[in-house]
């Protein structure tokens, strides 16, 4: 295969995660959560593959006449935010006005998050939550907390879009990367153990998403902490 021709596969791969956003997309309006979660996990993998792929095969030298990084934005606004949003609101896990506030909060802050030109760090981790609420929800939906409690982690994580706080990218920051992709190896696999389950209460799968999840959030942190100024 020619270097353009792989070019070209790898933007075809990063693009059938708008047709997997559509069939996520239709299993939520049926109200077939699992369904649901289990077609963002698919599109979830391919955008943990397409990235270190285009690099690999050089996209934008090979076919530069698609943007990757814009079709990428694109597919990851609608996996990432709007369709968790329509779930979290439609599943009443947030009823009455907190659905509303909590819709509204994820799917306006993401959309001014994401095309913040300050959003990535040097190391490539991401300046603020990256607005992966796919991720965020499908933890709300493996523990079914209290209304106050979903709402509280709502509003704090929007919050903290728009702050320095680092999250680390699991593929990208090279800092404890030995660490992170196994754990987020982990919470993939604990996320479709729950999603084929049908999030059953009882399952030990909704503590290891809370604990991988935990990782996943403060790993960032640690790092700021840790890091050596000057």
């Amino acid at each position: 295969m020619t270097p353009r021709l792989k070019a070209l596969a790898v933007h075809l791969l990063t693009a059938t995660g708008a047709v997997l956003s559509m069939l996520a997309m239709l299993a939520a309006v049926r109200e077939e959560w699992s369904q649901m979660f289990l077609w963002l996990l698919i599109a979830l993998i391919v955008d943990g593959v397409d990235g270190p792929l285009a690099r690999l095969y050089g996209v934008k030298k090979y076919w530069p006449t698609y943007d990757g990084v814009m079709m990428d934005m694109i597919v990851d606004y609608l996996t990432y935010v709007f369709i968790p949003a329509f779930a979290l609101f439609q599943s009443g896990l947030l009823p009455g006005w907190t659905g509303w506030l909590a819709i509204i909060a994820i799917v306006y802050g993401s959309v001014l998050y994401f095309s913040d030109t300050r959003m990535k760090t040097r190391d490539f981790s991401f300046a603020g939550f990256p607005g992966c609420w796919n991720m965020v929800v499908v933890v709300l939906f493996a523990l079914q907390p209290p209304e106050w409690f979903s709402l509280l982690v709502v509003v704090v994580l929007t919050y903290a879009m728009f702050t320095n706080i680092k999250f680390i990218h699991p593929v990208r920051t090279k800092r404890w990367r030995a660490i992170s992709l196994p754990v987020t190896a982990g919470w993939i696999f604990f996320a479709g153990w729950a999603t084929f389950i049908d999030f059953h209460p009882e399952s030990w799968a909704r503590w290891g998403l809370v604990l991988t999840s935990l990782w996943l959030i403060g790993a960032g942190v640690a790092q700021q902490m840790t890091e050596k100024r000057g």
